[in-house]
């Protein structure tokens, strides 16, 4: 018996595909190979140590603050300090400036110091002074002393006529007294209000007085 199948017509109609070509990749990768094969080889030994330059960073302590400045101490009074301070003070001694007699006269020095200080009655100190209690703070300081009241200062030493009169002696008239600072000029504490100044002589015949 012979049997027959039957082959679909489809069957007979397929193509098989063709083959893909063959790629030469030894022609590729010739041009890369050139170019490794020119190239420097860079190596490094088993031992090589690898370093780094770091800068040296110290820390300095600061330098310390210098010493205060020290304090510098004064012998002159306190009151006449605070006094030259003042306006009022300021505004007299350019109003009635140091005579020259007072350089070199040592009594004159000595009251200058108080240009300024206020009249206070019965004061004997820096902190005031009315006209006796001035002039007796005044010697004083040079190692004399008067008594403590005008009329009696009038009896302290010797009288001596105005032509003769040196500055430092004493200038008197009743009821106050001063010290005589050469040509028409005395330094004195006027009154209540006023303060330690140089002026003009006010008296029309006043007495000097030269100690010791």
């Amino acid at each position: 018996m012979v049997s027959m199948v039957a082959v679909p017509a489809t069957a007979a109609d397929h193509v098989a595909a063709p083959a893909l070509a063959a790629v030469d990749t030894a022609a590729l990768t010739a041009s890369a190979r050139a170019v490794l094969n020119t190239s420097p080889v860079v190596a490094s030994p088993a031992e090589a140590v690898f370093t780094v330059d770091a800068p040296a960073v110290t820390a300095e302590k600061p330098a310390p603050p210098p010493p205060p400045e020290p304090v510098r101490t004064r012998t002159a009074s306190r009151t006449a300090e605070r006094a030259a301070a003042t306006p009022a003070a300021q505004t007299q001694a350019t109003n009635n400036p140091i005579p020259q007699s007072v350089s070199g006269n040592a009594v004159l020095e000595v009251a200058a110091r108080y240009v300024g200080v206020p009249y206070v009655s019965g004061g004997s100190t820096p902190d005031g002074f009315d006209c006796s209690g001035f002039t007796s703070y005044v010697y004083a300081q040079l190692g004399i002393s008067l008594p403590r009241t005008s009329s009696a200062q009038r009896n302290a030493g010797q009288v001596v006529s105005r032509a003769d009169a040196q500055p430092g002696d004493l200038i008197w008239s009743p009821g106050h007294i001063g010290i005589y600072a050469g040509g028409n000029q005395m330094i004195d504490a006027p009154r209540p209000g006023k303060t330690i100044q140089f002026r003009s002589i006010w008296q029309s015949n006043p007495t000097f007085i030269r100690i010791g």
